[in-house]
């Protein structure tokens, strides 16, 4: 019996901004999208990480009241929330990539502590942080 975590999940603003900006901006595919009346169960998941989920949810009930859910989002869209990490092969790469496609990078990639790394947001405001894998010697 395999056990671990499956999905982990951020506050957005609007899911079909986040679906456009997560599949299309960055590449990753939905691997559910469920509704149950209001409450919408989406999860995107990276193309090489097939048994991890990145649940895209909006703060909204039956997880928490309304005045908490606005507070939540208010510190999403001002990027208070711990920043994500994506590990790229090649940062300069990944980087001209999803420029590209769009994504507005608050800072670009550059070489410090025996690596490279670079900066971006979502359309809500969640932080990413973007790491060149380390050579494995």
């Amino acid at each position: 019996m395999t056990q671990g975590v499956q999905v982990a999940g951020l506050y957005v603003r609007n899911q079909d901004e986040a679906v456009d900006f997560y599949v299309g901006k960055l590449g990753f595919r939905v691997h559910t999208d469920a509704r149950n009346g209001d409450y919408r169960w989406l999860t995107v998941q990276h193309p090489d990480q097939p048994d991890f989920q990145l649940g895209l949810f909006r703060p909204q009930a039956p997880m928490v009241d309304e005045a908490t859910a606005q507070r939540l989002e208010e510190a999403v869209a001002k990027g208070a929330m711990p920043p994500l990490v994506l590990v790229v092969d090649d940062i300069r790469a990944a980087f001209e990539a999803m420029r590209g496609r769009g994504v507005e990078f608050t800072q670009e990639p550059i070489e410090r502590y025996g690596s490279a790394d670079a900066s971006f947001r979502d359309p809500s405001g969640n932080g990413w942080k973007m790491i060149q894998a380390r050579a494995q010697g």
